[in-house]
């Protein structure tokens, strides 16, 4: 089943290739969507595919890559749309 969340990550998330390695992790897992900093210093994606892939996804997201330090992890569900063909860092 194909799903579709719209995420906010809260913390130390920019300037430590969050975005970067997130990218990695969404065409291992086979997600697509895109991801981007914001000036208030938090990363908003948008993340579509399999559930237990976007899944998985959200988890890496809880961490983030060596240097980052997530604080919190906003997810908001949404109606799966399949606007997307690959995943895209903005």
């Amino acid at each position: 089943m194909n799903v579709r969340a719209h995420i906010y990550i809260t913390g130390r998330v920019q300037g430590v290739f969050f975005r970067s390695e997130t990218a990695q992790e969404a065409h291992t897992y086979g997600v697509n969507g895109w991801i981007r900093n914001l000036s208030d210093g938090r990363v908003e994606a948008v993340f579509e595919g399999e559930n237990k892939n976007v899944r998985k996804l959200i988890e890496f997201c809880k961490h983030g890559p060596l240097y980052a330090m997530v604080t919190s992890v906003d997810v908001f569900w949404e109606g799966y749309k399949g606007e997307f063909k690959d995943f895209k860092m903005h």
